[in-house]
């Protein structure tokens, strides 16, 4: 990577973290007066869209700040900066042709609302596509990648059946019980298997472009 295309990729994680930090932070705002503070924290980190999305921000931060600390050099390995693609990429699309129908926020929340599912979203996959060195994945890690909504699955329906709350409509289990909240998860994430064998894919094709002078 030039050092021009350094700095141009260390200024747009300057961009993606000033967005994804406020948009989380405005989120947590509007919900942590519906209850109890320690009901709504856990509440609030029970959403992927907040998982993803915080993901995203600590990837970003990590990379406009530098530094050998060993969690930032953790979150600079390339695959959790495609993890972190390939959880925002679901985020955005889930919500688009699931999602989007099934409320209408106004107000600040349209403005958290519209920042988490699209703008963040497609902040950090330009950013990962075009400013991001590449051809380091492997096929293995689309496998790897899974244990992250598979862990947010299994959270969700312990917690779920602790406290029947359910984030998402297409995992209430108590409107649709268990055989279809779980076929819904099961799609869900083979929809993340087969994004992460494209990421990992587009990852090999873009390592193999013509390095800059």
């Amino acid at each position: 990577m030039s050092t021009r295309t350094a700095a141009v990729s260390n200024l747009f994680a300057i961009v993606v973290a000033a967005v994804a930090w406020p948009s989380l932070v405005l989120q947590y705002w509007l919900i942590v007066w519906s209850g109890s503070l320690g009901a709504v924290t856990v509440r609030y980190f029970s959403f992927f869209t907040i998982l993803s999305n915080l993901l995203v921000a600590l990837v970003a931060a990590s990379a406009a700040m530098g530094g050998n600390w060993t969690p930032l050099r953790i979150l600079r390995v390339p695959r959790v900066r495609g993890l972190a693609a390939l959880c925002i990429a679901v985020t955005g699309l889930v919500y688009f042709a699931v999602l989007r129908s099934s409320w209408h926020p106004l107000g600040p929340q349209l403005i958290a609302d519209r920042s988490l599912h699209y703008v963040v979203p497609v902040l950090y996959l330009v950013w990962w596509f075009a400013l991001l060195p590449h051809g380091t994945l492997r096929w293995r890690d689309a496998l790897r990648w899974l244990w992250f909504p598979l862990l947010f699955a299994l959270w969700t329906f312990v917690r779920g059946a602790i406290v029947d709350e359910y984030p998402y409509p297409f995992l209430d289990v108590g409107r649709l019980g268990y055989p279809v909240a779980l076929l819904n998860a099961a799609l869900v994430a083979v929809l993340f298997l087969v994004l992460g064998l494209g990421f990992v894919a587009l990852d090999k094709a873009l390592g193999r472009r013509p390095a800059e002078l």
